[in-house]
């Protein structure tokens, strides 16, 4: 090869590195924080296509004791049998983000509370731990494409000293 068309393919390198280089994390971070908030905003309003909008059409969730929630198929029925239980209600957030430097995968991690009426009408509260995993799409808009929790774990007391 000739020296200048290893320049150049060397610059071609150079310049495609930098732009590798280039992703924001931060303003992706924000970004992830908006969608996240807006998401919440449509789980409270009860919205079901909403709320589904937010998931990849690949998503699962994984709701504590309860078998993997798969597609979007899958996942609207789940909304829209949770939005019709008794008193249900859900809200949640999320307080860290971590991008990863490509830019194109994150994940989430924050608190959430489920609210639903016991056989005799009375309101029941559960706290819950949250972990979901985001991708960002051909279209450049990011997706959830892991959603789990679990219940936080029952408050712990000293052992009585002897």
């Amino acid at each position: 090869m000739r020296r200048d068309t290893w320049l150049g393919l060397l610059l071609v390198l150079v310049v495609a590195s930098a732009h590798a280089a280039a992703v924001d994390v931060e303003a992706e971070r924000a970004a992830l924080f908006r969608l996240d908030k807006a998401w919440a905003q449509a789980a409270a309003a009860r919205d079901v296509e909403k709320s589904i909008s937010f998931w990849a059409d690949d998503a699962s969730l994984f709701p504590p004791g309860q078998p993997a929630v798969v597609g979007k198929d899958a996942l609207r029925r789940y909304v829209a049998e949770s939005f019709s239980i008794p008193g249900f209600s859900i809200s949640w957030e999320t307080s860290e983000f971590v991008v990863s430097a490509s830019g194109d995968l994150a994940y989430g991690v924050g608190t959430n509370t489920v609210t639903m009426h016991d056989a005799q009408g009375h309101p029941v509260m559960e706290r819950g731990r949250a972990v979901t995993v985001w991708r960002k799409g051909k279209d450049n808009s990011w997706r959830c494409v892991i959603d789990i929790w679990n219940p936080e774990p029952a408050a712990q007391h000293a052992a009585p000293s002897r």
